[in-house]
């Protein structure tokens, strides 16, 4: 089997962020953004995915968080486009729902070559620590344009927001790591009678 792994870099007037990712790894993680919840969410979704996941972050967070948790969801969303290759031998969609406490909320992705997000969480705070909830959204819109991908993050109960952001991220790092598995029965095909993805 081939290494599935890339890194991505990007740096802009706002950010300088790389990430490198392995999507067969054992779900070691070392993460710093400088936005404490931001960073536990990272190390939740490579904890939960099995995926080795490095991100290194700095960012204009003297103005806010917005432009650190958006450009790092499209370098992560790159990172993971390149360690997919061609994709050949995926298993292409998956979803999983999570419970967490009072939280429960379904994720389910489809490596399409296609971006879109679904998103309905009912967040109620304006943040949970430093990190601005309305983000969660960017985030993941980020990750979908830049990987070129589907993700539906859907919540059906649930008050407490960590939680719930917690619950997403769980349920998207569950959800992709079914999603990039390999499956013997394609070999080398794509899970598509289009014959691309």
């Amino acid at each position: 089997m081939k290494d599935r792994k890339a890194s991505y870099a990007r740096t802009t007037s706002e950010t300088d962020i790389s990430v490198a990712i392995n999507l067969d790894g054992t779900g070691v993680a070392t993460v710093d953004t400088g936005i404490g919840f931001f960073d536990h969410m990272l190390n939740s979704f490579a904890k939960h995915g099995f995926f080795d996941l490095s991100v290194k972050c700095k960012g204009d967070l003297f103005i806010d968080c917005h432009h650190t948790i958006e450009d790092t969801g499209i370098v992560l969303g790159k990172a993971l486009k390149k360690a997919l290759g061609d994709k050949a031998g995926i298993r292409r969609y998956a979803s999983f729902t999570m419970p967490m406490d009072d939280a429960l909320v379904l994720s389910a992705v489809d490596l399409s070559g296609r971006p879109y997000l679904g998103f309905d969480l009912k967040l109620t705070t304006p943040q949970v620590g430093y990190f601005d909830t309305e983000m969660v959204k960017e985030f993941f819109y980020a990750v979908s344009y830049a990987a070129e991908m589907n993700i539906h993050i859907k919540q059906f109960t649930g008050e407490n927001n960590h939680h719930l952001i917690e619950a997403a991220f769980k349920a998207f790092a569950n959800a992709l790591k079914e999603a990039t598995r390999l499956d013997p029965r394609l070999g080398d095909d794509l899970l598509s009678t289009k014959g691309a993805l």
